[in-house]
């Protein structure tokens, strides 16, 4: 971490509209098809680079935890589409079931990812990675193993984050690969301070972007993004069965060669809800300034924030954001796959 003085950038609580975004484009694929076969067919459409020995940087969650990516659909999509590549996760900084090795293994069990190889990555050490044109940092300490991959497809449970707004792609890999006791530890410490947790708003968000910047960097061309927006609590999986209820409906899944176009096509989408449906979710993320992710990616070169949004369903129509949720009444309603016990419990 660098020792210079460092002002974080501002404006983290405002939305930008997307007719006042400039710069170029990139393309979003998106379907409304919430199943196996949804994340599969969406899956070949970034498919593409993911060569060699490939990791799915997947949240794999807290123990029990409520609201993950259904099991059975990664199952197949890794059975059909990938039979080689490794789920790769790292420990926590926050003392949950996910701190040690040996928890975080049991946890793994508990919460059924067990079809397939998981490598906790920071398990035998760590490593760094450069981080180019960042303010914060100039290398991020991540899981040793990460360099044992050659390409990686982030598989994110798009969702908010009691912290840093909103979880998607960015969060996923710039909390997810930065290794439990040194580089979570450098994000979420406050420059100068010596509270562990005393990184808030805008320079957390750019923080987790610059962490993610070095991973994406490092694979090139061999990295692809897909969210799912299913049981969006405002809570993240790092909670687990405290998790606060879900109340903003379920919308589908996005995905993307670019991973600000990714994630803000995500948030363009909760601010587009018919009626109150993305209330919650907007007042998670600008109360805690989370919208400097994307901004600060941008900053970065890390993506556009402009995109074409393709409707696999439609014949691959070019649509907007509205109407890609155009249809979804307000309200949330629990699928086949909502029957862990931390499912919205009475507090």
């Amino acid at each position: 971490m660098t020792n210079k003085m460092i002002l974080p950038g501002k404006d983290g609580n405002l939305y930008v509209p997307f007719e006042k975004r400039t710069g170029d484009t990139s393309v979003v694929y998106f379907t409304r098809d919430l199943s196996a076969e949804g994340l599969k067919k969406i899956y070949e459409k970034v498919s593409e680079g993911l060569t060699g020995k490939v990791a799915i940087k997947l949240h794999t969650g807290e123990a029990e935890g409520p609201n993950i990516i259904p099991r059975p659909w990664v199952k197949e999509l890794y059975n059909e589409k990938l039979p080689d590549a490794t789920i790769v996760e790292t420990n926590t900084y926050y003392e949950g079931s996910r701190y040690t090795t040996e928890d975080h293994r049991k946890t793994l069990e508990v919460n059924g990812w067990t079809f397939c190889p998981v490598d906790i990555m920071d398990e035998d050490g760590v490593t760094t990675l450069p981080v180019e044109g960042g303010k914060w940092f100039n290398e991020m300490h991540v899981g040793k193993n990460l360099l044992n991959y050659d390409s990686l497809l982030a598989l994110t449970h798009f969702k908010g984050h009691t912290m840093g707004g909103f979880g998607g792609s960015n969060k996923n890999l710039g909390i997810g690969c930065a290794d439990g006791r040194i580089g979570k530890r450098d994000i979420h410490t406050a420059l100068g301070v010596d509270d562990a947790w005393s990184a808030v708003e805008e320079e957390l968000m750019e923080k987790i972007s610059e962490s993610t910047k070095a991973t994406i960097d490092y694979f090139k061309d061999h990295i692809s993004y897909i969210n799912v927006m299913r049981n969006i609590s405002v809570s993240c999986d790092c909670e687990g069965c405290e998790a606060e209820p879900v109340v903003t409906p379920d919308i589908g899944i996005v995905a993307s060669y670019d991973i600000l176009a990714a994630d803000n096509a995500c948030i363009d989408m909760i601010y587009a809800l018919p009626g109150d449906g993305g209330k919650a979710m907007i007042e998670r993320v600008e109360t805690r300034h989370g919208l400097r992710q994307l901004s600060y990616m941008k900053e970065l070169g890390m993506g556009n924030d402009k995109y074409v949004l393709v409707d696999l369903d439609h014949n691959e129509k070019e649509i907007t954001a509205k109407e890609a949720v155009k249809d979804i009444a307000p309200g949330w309603e629990p699928d086949q796959y909502n029957t862990f016990p931390g499912r919205n419990k009475i507090r």
